[in-house]
């Protein structure tokens, strides 16, 4: 079994101003993490810069257009209360592109079994036109809707564990048959959305919220009686994992109260059942997470369980 691990030191050059959570010591945890000996098997690559096709494949022309525009030279400007660019932010957005479907590419071609990219900023909040909660394009359905276009994958499935409800990624899909959309995230908690009810127009999107507080056990039931047999119904081609790991007892944003090992025991299991329906075919792609210790130790539980370790 081999796992890519694609990242980029032009992630690192997205600037947040002081004290902001989504900073670039998250990405400095994850690389230090990975360097170590138990890691050795992974192989390493560079993310390259996406294309605006890929971006366009989920995203408004007219959105992707503004947003390129009004990237700063110098300074920080606002997008809005949570998410700002830097003049390093274009970059970092378009090499999380480029990873994703680089990542998709070595995936769906059988060179790899699975892969890890390691980018920030996040993305699954980012809408068809709209930046929000610290992201501005939407990584892991831009991969999906590449395996799709590129390799004719009749079904695609996106998995989402971050605390936080990915809206951006539901919005993308809550009217394509095609794509699975299932996320467990805490309620309330921002954005809002990931209420049970909210299913797509197809029956498509399986939201399984929490409550603050439920802890490893509610998580881990919530895949076994809610996602797991939909996802296994819908039969998906490949699974794309939105990797978020600010449901970590120690993040400061959420109070899930999950442990490391709850994110390699969700791993294994999506594992399973890209195994039974998907060739094995798994692409994950880095999300929230923003206690540095917190993220050190699930990302090592991931990419471990990814590995087959």
């Amino acid at each position: 079994m081999t796992t890519l691990l694609l990242t980029h030191p032009a992630c690192l050059d997205h600037a947040t101003p002081p004290g902001h959570p989504e900073r670039s010591d998250r990405l400095r945890a994850v690389g230090e993490v990975l360097a170590e000996d138990r890691f050795n098997r992974l192989v390493r690559g560079e993310a390259p810069e996406g294309s605006l096709d890929s971006v366009l494949l989920c995203h408004n022309e007219h959105y992707v257009g503004e947003l390129r525009h009004i990237a700063p030279s110098s300074g920080l400007i606002y997008l809005d209360g949570d998410t700002s660019m830097s003049p390093g932010t274009w970059e970092a957005v378009m090499r999380g592109v480029g990873g994703a479907v680089t990542a998709t590419d070595a995936v769906m071609s059988g060179k790899h079994d699975n892969a890890f990219v390691a980018i920030r900023p996040p993305g699954h909040h980012a809408e068809i036109n709209k930046p929000m909660g610290f992201c501005f394009f939407d990584n892991a359905a831009i991969a999906a809707r590449h395996a799709q276009r590129k390799y004719g994958i009749a079904r695609a499935a996106v998995v989402d564990f971050d605390v936080h409800h990915g809206n951006g990624t539901q919005d993308i899909f809550w009217s394509d048959p095609t794509v699975m959309y299932c996320s467990t995230h805490q309620m309330p908690l921002f954005p809002g959305t990931g209420a049970s009810g909210e299913r797509g127009e197809h029956d498509t999107i399986v939201n399984a919220p929490l409550a603050s507080e439920d802890g490893g056990a509610k998580f881990r039931a919530a895949f076994e009686n809610v996602i797991l047999p939909q996802l296994r119904k819908f039969s998906p081609e490949l699974i794309i994992i939105s990797a978020g790991f600010d449901a970590h007892f120690r993040d400061p944003l959420a109070s899930l109260n999950l442990q490391a090992e709850d994110f390699g025991w969700v791993t294994r299991k999506l594992l399973d059942v890209a195994h039974s329906s998907a060739g094995g075919r798994i692409v994950s792609v880095l999300e929230g997470g923003y206690d540095l210790q917190g993220l050190k130790e699930s990302v090592a539980a991931h990419v471990s369980a990814l590995m087959g370790a």
